[in-house]
């Protein structure tokens, strides 16, 4: 009876985990909130900037690493949305609106932690490339070495992402 009492609790404490679930949501839909706002700054900057018939310095590559940041941004979101729906499918119970919805039973079904992780693996690495032309967006090439550099990380990144798209097709 005593081992009965002890695995209804640990099976129990699993919804513990429903607080992961939570705030993760409410991780996703601040950084959904935060990155519409960095993109409406950035609309609202662009239209000042052409009403004024201005052009300052470096303002493509202020609007681009602009929206590039909030792209980051919802990338992340979708990290944390990931996250919940996966921690929750697979430690409280399948979405059985996720099951019924043809997309939400090929975006969001998760059946394993490998496939957790993999997921989120895929989405991770996205927001590293999107932050890397972020930062490159602003980088000053003062020498051919520089160049040589710039062109050498984009041919590892285009070689990472190749294997990362081989590896998901198997």
């Amino acid at each position: 009876m005593l081992e009965k009492i002890f695995e209804g609790a640990i099976w129990k404490s699993r919804f513990i985990v429903i607080l992961a679930v939570f705030f993760g949501l409410i991780g996703a839909f601040v950084l959904f909130v935060v990155a519409s706002m960095d993109i409406w700054e950035v609309a609202v900057y662009t239209f000042n900037t052409i009403i004024n018939h201005a052009h300052p310095e470096k303002f493509h590559e202020d609007i681009v690493a602009g929206i590039i940041g909030a792209v980051d941004l919802y990338l992340i979101a979708v990290v944390m949305f990931i996250f919940a729906f996966g921690i929750y499918e697979l430690f409280i119970s399948e979405i059985d609106e996720a099951a019924k919805d043809k997309m939400g039973s090929k975006i969001l079904a998760i059946h394993s932690l490998d496939q957790l992780k993999d997921k989120i693996a895929k989405v991770i690495v996205m927001v590293l490339v999107v932050n890397f032309f972020q930062r490159v967006l602003h980088t000053e090439f003062t020498t051919a070495l520089e160049m040589l550099y710039f062109a050498l990380s984009i041919t590892a990144l285009s070689v990472g992402l190749f294997f990362l798209a081989k590896v998901g097709k198997h």
